[in-house]
């Protein structure tokens, strides 16, 4: 009786052991497949006279966050440790000290803030405001990773702090915003569709 109890314990620890391999396995390629998306994302440019060009980047790392919560964070941080080594993964192909010290910098700074906030989720019986939170929360994150952009190009370039948010924030905002909104709704859809877990 012991022993059969014994190897009943025994296989359900396996099965635990293996369910908990599957999920990590299933991690690290999600945050690989998000961080090669920002990667991809971020190349999408349209440069501006300011010098900070117009990206898809807010979308993908607010569906990042969105999608998978920290492991969509986890995801950001590896785009941002790539593009610190140099590797030309920021937009318009940089990456490096020049990168991280040049007008933009701000910005890739505060997609840390940005993407924590997506990645918070509420777990309200009301769907709706669920959702509407996450919005919500995800509009402080953006709103930290402007005030960090503008503050930089503020330092970097020498104009005042209303200057460089009419040059470096305000042509972005309503962009941004509605990629927020896509970004929660295609990760909406695809929740549905492919279970995740944070």
């Amino acid at each position: 009786m012991e022993e059969k109890q014994t190897l009943k314990e025994r296989s359900c620890s396996e099965r635990s052991q293996r369910k908990e391999k599957s999920v990590r396995t299933s991690k690290i390629v999600r945050c690989a497949i998000l961080a090669a998306l920002i990667c991809v994302m971020s190349q999408i440019a349209f440069p501006l006279p300011s010098g900070i060009p117009v990206t898809m980047q807010t979308f993908a790392i607010s569906f990042a966050g969105f999608f998978a919560s920290f492991t969509g964070v986890a995801a950001l941080f590896v785009f941002l440790l790539l593009g610190a080594v140099g590797v030309p993964v920021f937009a318009n192909f940089q990456g490096g000290l020049s990168a991280l010290t040049g007008l933009t910098a701000g910005y890739l700074v505060g997609f840390v803030p940005l993407c924590i906030a997506c990645a918070v989720r509420y777990r309200t019986k009301n769907k709706v405001l669920n959702l509407s939170l996450t919005f919500l929360t995800s509009l402080v994150g953006l709103a930290a990773c402007h005030a960090l952009g503008v503050w930089w190009f503020s330092f970097q370039s020498g104009n005042g702090f209303l200057q460089a948010f009419l040059l470096a924030s305000a042509p972005y905002l309503l962009k941004d915003v509605l990629s927020l909104a896509f970004g929660l709704a295609l990760s909406e859809i695809l929740k549905r569709r492919l279970p995740v877990s944070a």
